[in-house]
């Protein structure tokens, strides 16, 4: 089988590991279970993805990740003018594409917009500029809230509110639950036989998207008051290792 795992709310809250999380993942790979993680944080590098995880206890690959800022990188044309807004993993993403990235007031084909932690508003009116004179706009992902220990921050989608407002254009996403990281993940991965996040609206959607059952776990955004919640799961279960449970329960493997 082949699972795909969100990670913010899912594997580790705010960096820090949800307990049980690794345990789950080394019981699936000893019963034979295929493992990747799919996330629409934009953020980090994919090394710092794989030193994090490490840290959580779960050792992957490079190529058992596929990030928001990957999708949104494959709807640039390599060798175009792409300017981006976001963290240093969107910057990543579309140089190992080979767009020739540019600043965002030098007439970008493209403007690829995803979390940031440091807002400048000289860059946000250039952004808007840019959007509003043409630019394809491009949205690594458009989740409202990004899960804390704390509560919810503001995502991607906020900044993404602002840019549309600013603009007066819609962005068109990548991350999950769109098609383009739906075929992302279809091409590197196959169909998966089970996602598990912890939003309906983002995991849940991607599930049925690519065609496969959906396992809410309540450890991030979601919580037990929510429910019930469509698309409509096929398990709920307290936090990842319970969904491992749950499912390979209700499927008998």
């Amino acid at each position: 089988m082949l699972w795909v795992f969100d990670l913010d709310g899912v594997v580790w809250l705010a960096g820090q590991a949800i307990p049980g999380s690794a345990d789950a993942v080394r019981r699936l790979r000893d019963d034979g279970h295929r493992v990747t993680f799919v996330t629409n944080n934009s953020t980090p590098t994919v090394a710092e993805y794989v030193q994090r995880l490490a840290r959580a206890g779960i050792e992957i690959d490079p190529s058992e990740l596929a990030t928001s800022s990957q999708a949104a990188a494959t709807m640039a044309a390599p060798g175009t003018r792409v300017a981006c807004l976001g963290g240093p993993g969107v910057r990543e993403a579309l140089e190992a594409r080979g767009v020739e990235l540019v600043p965002m007031g030098a007439d970008p084909v493209t403007v690829v917009v995803g979390r940031s932690l440091h807002l400048d508003f000289q860059e946000l009116a250039d952004a808007a500029r840019a959007i509003r004179d043409g630019a394809r706009f491009v949205a690594t992902n458009t989740d409202a809230t990004f899960p804390t220990p704390n509560g919810p921050e503001p995502g991607a989608g906020a900044l993404i509110a602002y840019l549309q407002v600013g603009s007066g254009r819609h962005a068109e996403a990548a991350g999950k639950p769109e098609q383009p990281m739906a075929e992302l993940v279809r091409s590197r991965y196959g169909v998966p036989d089970v996602v598990v996040g912890d939003r309906a609206e983002t995991d849940g959607e991607f599930a049925q998207r690519v065609g496969s059952p959906f396992a809410l776990v309540l450890t991030g955004v979601t919580k037990r008051s929510d429910l019930p919640v469509r698309p409509e799961p096929a398990v709920v279960a307290e936090d990842m290792a319970g969904a491992v449970e749950a499912f390979l329960g209700r499927t008998g493997v």
